[in-house]
């Protein structure tokens, strides 16, 4: 049976999502270890989208594969919403897992995904970021003009290639449909000059939303012109005129599906677009 899980996560302390080679404490790692205990089977995720190291998820989604007999155990009784109790005792105070049901047939976390939702918080706020927020909040040592931000950013929305604003990735695409990306200023009296970028898009490659931003605070600092953002589309691979906007800024905060019956259409069609991009990039 397939379950999906609802969780979120401070990244801060964590070498990102996936499982990495050695020691190093990644989401993934802590998440199976612990899981594959409480089954007493191998569990292997997926995930929605692939978080950097320090990167934070207020909305991530993921899934597993197990025998249904793995949940008939007596703290769970065959119900997988239990888990969230179970993994509540064990996982560190950084991670949580807020919801596990057995997925809908065709469910893919990954391919089923009709559109991933980040939010980028930062202030330029002298004092820089209030205590309490400062494992999720960046900070930019000039005052922007969020007008100028937006003008930037709505230069980027729609179907681009992005490699001006991706780290290289072997055989992958960057070419992504950027469906939304707004500038608002969020400002409270407590949190002066605080502002937050929502970006939205089917997919992102390596580091595309940092250096979203990076490009947009640069208009916004006055050191770039206006036509900043449409001039870096024109390019064809990765440019060192973009700033990569601190980690600590970025939280995946919404993974949008489809309606339960059009999961395994949706997948499918995913999967065979990843699949003929890598081809016309072979």
């Amino acid at each position: 049976m397939r379950l999906r899980i609802d969780l979120s996560y401070d990244g801060t302390d964590f070498h990102g999502w996936a499982r990495q080679k050695g020691e190093l404490r990644t989401v993934q790692q802590v998440l199976e270890d612990n899981l594959s205990m409480i089954l007493r089977h191998e569990v292997e995720l997926t995930v929605a989208g692939r978080t950097d190291a320090g990167v934070h998820a207020a909305g991530q989604v993921a899934h597993f594969d197990i025998p249904a007999s793995a949940l008939e155990q007596r703290s769970i009784d065959g119900d997988p919403v239990k888990l969230v109790r179970r993994l509540a005792k064990l996982l560190p105070e950084d991670v949580r897992v807020h919801d596990c049901q057995q997925a809908p047939e065709g469910f893919d976390a990954r391919f089923s995904a009709l559109e991933r939702h980040y939010v980028y918080r930062i202030t330029t706020h002298p004092r820089g970021a209030l205590p309490t927020r400062a494992r999720d909040t960046a900070v930019w040592p000039k005052a922007v003009d969020i007008e100028a931000m937006q003008q930037a950013a709505e230069q980027l929305v729609g179907l681009h290639d992005f490699a001006a604003f991706c780290k290289a990735k072997p055989h992958a695409t960057t070419i992504r449909d950027l469906l939304s990306f707004e500038w608002v200023d969020v400002s409270t009296p407590s949190e002066p000059q605080l502002y937050e970028a929502r970006v939205g898009a089917d997919a992102f490659c390596w580091s595309m939303v940092r250096s979203l931003v990076g490009c947009c605070l640069r208009v916004g600092e006055g050191s770039r012109g206006i036509d900043f953002a449409a001039e870096m589309l024109a390019l064809n691979s990765r440019s060192s005129h973009i700033p990569l906007a601190p980690a600590k800024g970025l939280s995946l905060v919404q993974v949008d599906y489809p309606a339960d019956a059009d999961l395994a259409a949706r997948a499918a069609q995913t999967r065979d677009r990843r699949t003929a991009d890598e081809l016309s990039l072979g």
